[in-house]
């Protein structure tokens, strides 16, 4: 008996007995089975959050190489002294060399010192030939590599001096031994014949010798070229000097330059003017053009080139500090041309010297501060005061850019230590037009090595950027017909036997190296189009008109010949006429030639104004399309397939043809699916590197042409990050291209997820 009286029978209880194992078997599986979920559930957290720390990991990395690029200059103050020299010897000079182990200091009565430029502990003494009873009136340098500079003298002549160092490693250890050198001799020469006192100099050593410019106390302005010539039978050298007087200025003088070629003279007078003298003939010499560079009431307080003597950097006495240099017109006559103004000083610009390998320079006023600045970027890297509100008369930087000097009106000499690594980094530099030399406007550029120490980098990612696009779109104007039309048309109009032989086929091409279609694009495709290109454009032509033609007089057959085709097959009937439609367009594209394009289609584009290049977009979209085809295929063909049947069935069941079936039920239902292959085919060809970098000619131009190539983001970096110094601007400049890259493809796909996911809510009600 149980409980409540009811006699419990043994076959009951046995019953009873046999269901507890089941039961026990059953919450087994339950918990084995939610084991399972948690662990899958767990998994595919852990999974998604490490994707997201992934991504998150790589902008970090990326950002940490590139922040660097956008941090200011800085300066910190070293040592402060009075170079080794007499008490009342006034400096005009100093410079120092690569190591910063040795400076040098020249003074206005001949008497100069190399000494260490942390301590200002002196190493070699000495006096230049400066006659009893001259003095020094002017003082001038060359290009900062050339290590030139020129007194002056009252007595109308000049005296050129360099500073050199010789470099050995006695047991190991860098020893820099410095010697003052005298390229042309160490007594001064005549400039001047009348012998007047030389109030401006300059001077310049280039491939053609020595030039030297002055301007005299009486308002001449002289030109003087120098000559070596060496006698082979005794072995002595002597040297011609050439002097011509140039037609003067109304103003004073107040700066002179030369440039290296020793072809153009640019002088700044008192007025705010900028003349430019072309002196490649020097006989034959003329002011070219003369430029009010600043307001009236101000002149030209400090002058100087650029590193290549091409642009001219003019400081004036209301603190202004702009770029010019000379530019070609029409008439191919160069003028002088003002590019760009930089942050003003707060009084009169006292010294410009530009940097020794890079298109920057320092400047430095009557107040004392000093400034950092760079051309390209059109950056004012940094100001600061470093010798208490007192007048600088020169402020240079080292070699290497690490360092600087500032000799303020007392000459006492501060030594400062600088950071500046990366100064041609800018937004302007990067995404806007930037007006570089040589150039006869503002342009986008990417151009980052020469064969030249001058060289300008040019950094503008806009060319790369735009490529990229016209890369991709080229492709997916390609591919997304032919992907879609034939995922439609093997997902719902052929027989799963001709689709079990045509989607395995497509999806292999995927596995095709990219690599392979670059070469055969590069090598074989792109010399096949430019031999035959009416084809190209007839086939777009002719090829959909077979397939209308075709499809036509199939339609219009007796339904018994239709019937030996079976049904899905058709699509087997075109191939031939396919192919023959194709041969015959390669065939006749010579006559095309010749009737239509005077036998040359290329040449007639380029009479047309149109640039062909061999490796082009079109070859490109071809070739890139193909990578492209079997992503869009295999995963806009799965999600029409899967269009769930009741769907067809229902339409059709109500008269729909099968064509409006698959225009307003099927594409709508898997609208979701197929516009996450077009967006995923889009980041495979955004991303695309080895197809691009074959067939595109790698050349970084800005247009959308279909006959010109173009140079990718990702083909960019494969080529230049190899070669680039690590560390360095360009090496940080493609880590910012991988990061633009990066950010195009995340809001592509994000863009796309969030268009997917309201189509799919739009379309689940089906």
């Amino acid at each position: 008996m149980n409980e409540i009286g009811t006699e419990v029978t043994p076959q009951a209880g046995s019953n009873i007995k046999s269901l507890l194992p089941k039961a026990k078997q059953r919450e087994r599986l339950r918990r084995w089975r939610g084991f399972k979920d948690g662990t899958s559930r767990n998994v595919v957290w852990a999974g998604g959050v490490s994707v997201i720390v992934a991504l998150g990991l790589i902008f970090v990395y990326l950002f940490s190489e590139i922040v660097p690029m956008f941090l200011p200059a800085s300066i910190e103050r070293a040592s402060e002294y009075r170079p080794p020299l007499p008490e009342d010897a006034r400096i005009v000079h100093v410079s120092m060399e690569r190591y910063r182990e040795v400076a040098f200091a020249l003074a206005k009565d001949g008497s100069y010192v190399f000494f260490r430029p942390a301590t200002g502990l002196p190493i070699l003494e000495g006096r230049l030939a400066i006659p009893d009873g001259v003095e020094v009136t002017a003082f001038g340098h060359g290009e900062p590599r050339t290590r030139l500079s020129v007194l002056g003298l009252s007595d109308g002549r000049a005296l050129a001096v360099r500073d050199a160092y010789s470099l050995t490693y006695p047991d190991g250890v860098r020893l820099v031994t410095p010697k003052i050198e005298f390229p042309l001799g160490e007594e001064p020469l005549p400039v001047d014949p009348e012998g007047r006192r030389l109030i401006e100099v300059a001077i310049q050593e280039g491939v053609r010798g020595f030039a030297m410019a002055a301007a005299t106390d009486d308002g001449r302005l002289l030109l003087s070229q120098f000559t070596a010539r060496r006698d082979f039978m005794t072995g002595r050298t002597t040297l011609d000097v050439d002097t011509v007087e140039l037609p003067s200025l109304d103003a004073g003088i107040t700066r002179l330059l030369l440039s290296i070629d020793l072809r153009d003279l640019l002088v700044g007078d008192a007025e705010g003017r900028l003349t430019y003298y072309d002196v490649s003939a020097p006989a034959r010499a003329r002011p070219v053009d003369s430029r009010q560079v600043l307001p009236d009431g101000f002149e030209v307080s400090a002058l100087s080139y650029l590193l290549g003597t091409v642009s001219i950097i003019v400081g004036g006495s209301d603190g202004s500090v702009t770029q010019w240099f000379l530019v070609r017109d029409d008439q191919n006559v160069r003028h002088l041309t003002r590019i760009r103004d930089f942050d003003p000083h707060p009084a009169a610009v006292t010294s410009i010297n530009p940097e020794y390998s890079r298109k920057g320079f320092i400047t430095a006023d009557a107040k004392g501060n000093v400034a950092l600045k760079f051309a390209t970027s059109s950056r004012s890297l940094m100001m600061q005061n470093v010798v208490n509100e007192r007048p600088i008369s020169h402020a240079i930087l080292a070699p290497r850019n690490d360092g600087l000097f500032a000799l303020d009106a007392d000459d006492l000499l501060h030594y400062y230590e600088v950071d500046n690594p990366h100064p041609q980094v800018s937004f302007r530099a990067l995404w806007q037009k930037v007006w570089y030399e040589g150039r006869s406007q503002p342009e986008y550029v990417w151009q980052s090595s020469s064969a030249t120490d001058e060289f300008e980098p040019k950094f503008s990612l806009v060319p790369m950027t735009l490529g990229t696009i016209k890369a991709a779109f080229y492709a997916m104007l390609f591919a997304m017909p032919l992907a879609i039309m034939g995922a439609i048309y093997s997902a719902y109009f052929m027989t799963p036997r001709m689709r079990g032989m045509t989607k395995p086929t497509i999806e292999i091409m995927e596995a095709l190296p990219t690599v392979i279609l670059g070469f055969l694009a590069g090598l074989w495709f792109a010399p096949f189009v430019e031999r035959h290109l009416p084809a190209v454009f007839s086939v777009l032509i002719l090829m959909p008109l077979t397939m209308l033609v075709v499809s036509f007089i199939w339609a219009k057959l007796p339904r018994g010949v239709r019937k030996a085709i079976p049904d899905g097959w058709e699509a087997a009937v075109l191939v031939p006429f396919i192919i023959l439609t194709g041969w015959f367009c390669v065939e006749m594209s010579p006559h095309l030639e010749i009737w239509f394009f005077n036998g040359d289609m290329r040449q007639w584009l380029t009479d047309q104004g149109i640039t062909y290049d061999q490796r082009n977009a079109l070859v490109v979209g071809v070739a890139m399309g193909f990578a492209v085809i079997p992503t869009i295929f295999s995963i806009a063909e799965d999600a029409i397939f899967n269009v769930p049947r009741h769907l067809t069935q229902g339409s059709l069941a109500l008269g729909a043809t099968t064509w409006q079936t698959v225009t307003r039920v099927v594409l709508l239902t898997a609208s979701p699916g197929i516009f996450s292959a077009v967006m995923i085919g889009l980041g495979r060809a955004v991303g695309e590197t080895m197809i691009v970098l074959m067939a595109t000619g790698n050349s970084p131009i800005v247009n959308f042409n279909i006959f010109e190539g173009m140079r990718t983001l990702s083909a960019n970096i494969a080529v230049e990050l190899p070669e680039a110094e690590f560390g360095g601007t360009h090496y940080r400049i493609l880590f910012l291209s991988a990061l633009v890259l990066f950010v195009l493809t995340f809001f592509l796909n994000t863009a796309a997820e969030i268009v997917r996911q309201r189509l799919r809510k739009k379309y689940a009600s089906l």
